[in-house]
């Protein structure tokens, strides 16, 4: 029990801590070494196609389109497309007044990944974007987002995802920012080195020559077609000068619903990318893509609970060789029951945001194991269920 338990918390603690701890020092170690990357303020802008996927979104999509067509980019290489398959309410009559606007429809529901795929022989741009419609973006994200493309080895680049979190922020506010921060770090840190393992869906864009249709069954589609491109062999560059602003979920009830479908994304595409996964292949990428994702979506969540069990098990059994086994017991059920008071002050709105984060912890660790189970009972529709944002 003993090696089970230090085991146990050797991988919790680097999934959580220790990667991001071993990524700054190995990045202050490779600027030493390598010089980066100089942009040439001379680059000649390349076309760009904006694609939003819509579904159901009249009470945004006025400031959506007001906010993509207001961005800094000459509008003789700007194409702004809107895709609102399925929508059921006033989101294409509203679109369709905008001039520089192409609105893509059908009455049919395929999910995202569909209506992507429906929108990709209408793109003209050598750079695509993917927005979502629920997101407002900084007057310079383009300019910054395609400055990376004159690095011929990067495929795809990942924008900045910036939560508004006010002074009243609740559990899944404060919680969600508190991570983005972060996971912000990690992907910064993840390019310094070699490249991103991913990109959220509020703000990427690729090359769109090396574009690949994924499934169409695809749960995270951005994740896949951003890692897809990574591995045909290209990096996936981060630029947080380009970001997209977004409320939080509603409630947290809203947020567990969000995490739980990325939850059954995470167990579906690490099972469809297998360059990825192999280390023979692409050894750093590996190391950053089983650092930074797998171990969050598979084992630690569960290894969790495990540790938990164990340590209390070596405590009780008075067995226990060293007084440090109690510190660390006691640290997990103080860490708990903060958890279990960040639940009961939300429920009765009361708002203290230190006691938001491990509850906010406790609830994404919860979210893959649903995730899990409900990958593998295929209870995970494409067909994306917009959350109630605040």
């Amino acid at each position: 029990m003993i090696t089970a338990f230090w085991i146990c918390l050797f991988i919790v603690i680097y999934t959580f801590v220790g990667y991001g701890f071993l990524m700054y020092f190995i990045i202050k170690i490779k600027r030493l070494l390598v010089k980066p990357f100089l942009f040439n303020d001379d680059y000649p802008l390349p076309t760009v196609s904006i694609l939003t996927a819509a579904y159901n979104e009249e009470d945004v999509i006025d400031a959506k389109a007001i906010n993509t067509i207001n961005l800094d980019y000459p509008k003789d290489k700007l194409q702004i497309v809107f895709t609102t398959d399925g929508s059921s309410d006033s989101t294409p009559q509203k679109l369709k007044k905008y001039d520089d606007v192409l609105v893509l429809h059908e009455d049919i529901r395929g999910g995202k990944m569909a209506a992507i795929k429906r929108a990709i022989p209408f793109i003209t741009g050598d750079i695509m974007i993917f927005t979502d419609a629920n997101t407002l973006l900084n007057k310079e994200a383009i300019l910054e987002l395609v400055k990376h493309y004159q690095n011929e080895k990067v495929g795809a680049v990942a924008g900045e995802k910036k939560i508004i979190v006010g002074e009243t922020a609740d559990a899944s506010s404060a919680g969600e920012g508190f991570y983005w921060k972060y996971e912000s770090a990690l992907k910064k840190w993840d390019y310094d080195l070699y490249s991103g393992v991913g990109a959220a869906g509020e703000l990427f864009s690729i090359r769109a020559a090396l574009y690949q249709p994924v499934e169409a069954d695809t749960i995270i589609d951005d994740h896949m077609i951003a890692m897809r491109i990574a591995e045909s062999g290209y990096i996936i560059a981060y630029e947080p000068k380009a970001y997209a602003m977004e409320t939080a979920s509603a409630d947290i009830k809203e947020e567990l619903k969000r995490k739980v479908r990325i939850a059954a994304g995470g167990i579906q595409s690490i099972v469809r990318l297998k360059k990825a996964i192999n280390p023979f292949l692409n050894p750093v990428f590996t190391f950053q893509y089983i650092s930074h994702r797998v171990l969050r979506w598979t084992i630690v969540p569960f290894l969790l609970v495990l540790l938990f069990i164990i340590n209390g098990l070596i405590v009780f059994a008075g067995n226990s060789p060293s007084p440090v086994y109690e510190y660390i017991f006691i640290a997990q059920v103080l860490f708990y029951v903060l958890s279990l008071l960040g639940l009961l002050f939300e429920r009765r709105n009361i708002r203290i945001k230190p006691l938001f984060i491990p509850y906010y912890f406790c609830i994404m660790n919860y979210a893959v194991f649903a995730g899990i189970i409900r990958y593998i009972r295929g209870n995970q529709s494409a067909a994306w269920e917009k959350s109630k944002r605040k």
